[in-house]
């Protein structure tokens, strides 16, 4: 089993800094990690420096993106993926490179899934909390990761749907 600890403003568990958030997965050859446990305010503090899709190649962005790569600061990242029961799995990423299960890489690239906004002013989005929708089994359906500026709501289905909700 893998174990990553990601730290929003830098630092360890240890050190006190940060609202850190740890993310387990089991290695697989499929894209899907074990569904995060705990907490649901897993990404409260973090600054987010892009949100990319990541798109099998011959499908184009029509196909839609097969996850969404959360790029936080310090170049460390958080993927969400659907899986075949149309689950989310939240596991670390791999930024800057393609998850392993892109194969092979040349098909597979990075690219900002359409009508999400441009990163705001300052460089990043602050998350603010998070808030996910699980099944009866505890699988999370639905992940919405609550920024100062607006919410990013992560839906699984054959591929993942993202859209943006900007705070009135």
């Amino acid at each position: 089993m893998v174990r990553a600890t990601v730290l929003p403003s830098g630092g360890t568990h240890s050190e006190g800094r940060g609202a850190g958030m740890t993310v387990e997965r089991e290695h697989c050859t499929g894209p899907a990690g074990r569904a995060r446990p705990g907490n649901a305010d897993w990404l409260t503090g973090a600054r987010i420096t892009a949100v990319l899709g990541v798109y099998y190649r011959p499908e184009g962005r029509a196909g839609g993106p097969e996850a969404v790569e959360f790029v936080l600061a310090e170049d460390q990242s958080i993927l969400l993926t659907c899986t075949s029961d149309r689950t989310l799995r939240v596991t670390p990423g791999s930024w800057p490179r393609l998850p392993d299960w892109c194969v092979p890489a040349s098909q597979w690239h990075h690219a900002p899934p359409p009508l999400l906004p441009p990163v705001p002013y300052g460089g990043a989005w602050t998350a603010v909390g998070t808030q996910e929708v699980r099944d009866d089994g505890g699988e999370v359906l639905q992940a919405v990761i609550r920024c100062e500026e607006g919410d990013f709501v992560v839906v699984a289905g054959d591929t993942i749907a993202i859209r943006f909700a900007p705070r009135p």
